[in-house]
């Protein structure tokens, strides 16, 4: 392997660990909140997202989404109780004013004034509206509320906050034909995101295999190394050298700054978020999916293409580089350009977790923590990280730095790349669920760690430690899809819940086994190598 390989592939961790949210935002999500609003009579509705269908002359046309009103009557859930009704402008446009004409049942259209939305409500119901649609002056959904001066407030039509795009299609709309209609309903979500299973079983499968293949290349490198010192006493040094080839350890130190640097990069996203610099990052997902594509296809191949996974031939920059590595290249380097093309398509999202999950396996096989003390201040300053980025980041910055950034807020993008996705399956809002990659990486590291010093310390898999940090991590992140649901679909640090349960289950069962010791310092057994018995024999000869 490329001794320059681990440095670029520490590089892409600290760039792909930036995002630890573990859902998408969903279609029409509401971006601003104003929780400080209590509820009161007349104005105690939840917040619901409402679909707007429209018809053009009879034509069934686009669907936009808006948000219904604390206040006002509830809204139909079911598009077979919702009738279509004509939509018509309001005039004054702004309905801060009695309307001089009488409605006949139609849907109010108004633009959002300066007036109170309890105003427009109760202007649009008394010129006999059957409903009243506000357009915001920005393409986010606010929450209409009541003012706190407001007391029993009777408004019996519905209300629904529109995007300012979403009005401005609707005018065109009335300015270009002869009638538009309009039908309202809030379709009820389903209870369990059957997508969410799939994706926990990704990220569980993925940790599987990455640890797996990563204690397996533990084993054969100290079966080899124990060859080598066994052919001649002066070959341990190089013995050593090779045995380290392209491994990287992680330090405390760079534990600490690994998140520090993380927390900058993350800034500098949320500073620069933009349709050019989501671009870069498109560009810089694709060079680290290539080359965990790249790794993860030739480890699979050289099974049945022994010789030309043996044979090297030495290129400039890249170094020895086998035929296999060369025959395999051009074909992952096609799959990443052709995702990157067509990344907005529908079945995208395949392309996409293809090239993530390669990246995340490659990466937790080069990059290993040595301890579990290096462990345990990776997740804890981790834990401390996406705590501080999805919930204190509130106040610094009005609104959750994580949250915004893996949105893709005001990139003109479906948020960014560095993480996997599945479609919401039987959602009728659509969107897709979302796990970051840094919820696999980070914990994922001391899980592979464990794998292998059960392997190298010849524990059985109830005797040893990975069984119980699989168990531990895959209870963690359903407990973060729970907590998820329960918070209505709001951003949740899925660290929060994985971090403690996966470290927690692991110094438990070191204290009572009587390994902790062992674990947090030492790590890793070594096996009983020859060089021992080597050393004892020069020993007795002098």
């Amino acid at each position: 392997m490329d001794s320059r390989r681990p440095c670029r592939l520490v590089f892409g961790l600290a760039v792909i660990s930036l995002v630890c949210y573990p859902r998408t935002v969903r279609a029409g999500d509401i971006v601003h909140e104003d929780n400080s609003a209590p509820k009161k009579p007349g104005c105690d509705n939840n917040f619901v997202l409402v679909k707007v269908q429209t018809w053009v002359d009879s034509i069934e046309n686009a669907e936009f989404v808006g948000v219904g009103a604390r206040f006002g009557t509830t809204i139909m859930s079911k598009e077979k109780n919702a009738n279509q009704i004509r939509l018509t402008l309001s005039d004054p446009r702004d309905c801060c004013s009695p309307r001089k004409n009488k409605l006949a049942g139609e849907v109010l259209m108004v633009d959002r004034g300066n007036c109170k939305f309890t105003t427009k409500a109760n202007f649009a119901e008394a010129a006999g509206a059957s409903a009243v649609l506000i357009v915001n002056n920005q393409k986010e959904l606010y929450k209409m509320v009541c003012e706190p001066d407001e007391t029993d407030l009777d408004i019996h039509i519905p209300a629904v906050l529109l995007p300012q795009d979403a009005g401005t299609s609707l005018e065109k709309m009335l300015m270009n034909s002869s009638t538009v209609s309009v039908q309202l309903y809030s379709p009820r979500r389903p209870v369990v995101d059957i997508a969410e299973v799939f994706l926990w079983l990704m990220a569980v499968g993925t940790i599987l295999c990455a640890s797996y293949w990563s204690a397996k290349i533990a084993r054969e490198s100290a079966i080899e190394h124990d060859k080598l010192l066994q052919d001649a006493a002066d070959e341990i040094l190089s013995a050593k050298a090779t045995g380290t080839t392209g491994v990287v350890d992680i330090s405390i130190t760079s534990a600490v700054l690994f998140v520090v640097l993380a927390s900058c990069f993350l800034v500098i996203v949320y500073k620069l978020m933009s349709f050019w610099f989501v671009e870069l990052l498109v560009v810089l997902f694709c060079i680290g999916g290539i080359e965990g594509l790249q790794i993860c296809s030739v480890a699979l191949l050289s099974r049945w293409f022994k010789s030309p996974g043996e044979s090297y031939i030495k290129l400039p920059f890249f170094g020895a580089v086998s035929y296999l590595t060369l025959a395999v290249s051009p074909l992952c380097i096609a799959f990443a350009v052709v995702w990157a093309v067509y990344r907005n398509v529908s079945f995208a999202w395949i392309g996409q977790d293809i090239l993530g999950i390669a990246l995340i396996i490659t990466v937790l096989q080069i990059v290993h923590v040595p301890n579990l003390k290096v462990g345990t201040v990776l997740l804890s300053c981790a834990f401390l990280y996406d705590i501080f980025w999805v919930f204190v980041s509130k106040k610094l910055f009005h609104e959750s730095v994580m949250i915004v950034v893996a949105r893709g807020d005001k990139s003109g993008e479906d948020g960014i790349p560095m993480l996997l996705k599945i479609p919401r399956m039987f959602d009728p809002w659509g969107g897709y669920s979302i796990i970051g990659f840094g919820d696999i990486l980070i914990p994922g590291l001391l899980i592979v760690f464990s794998l292998r010093y059960d392997r190298l310390a010849n524990k059985s898999l109830l005797a040893g430690y990975f069984l119980w940090a699989m168990l531990a991590y895959g209870l963690g992140l359903l407990i973060t899809y729970v907590a998820l649901n329960l918070m209505d679909g709001h951003g949740q640090p899925a660290l929060l819940y994985i971090v403690p349960f996966t470290l927690g289950t692991f110094l438990t069962l070191g204290r009572k086994r009587g390994d902790l010791k062992v674990l947090w310092s030492i790590g890793e057994p070594e096996r009983p190598c020859m060089h021992i018995q080597l050393q004892h024999t020069e020993e007795s000869d002098e």
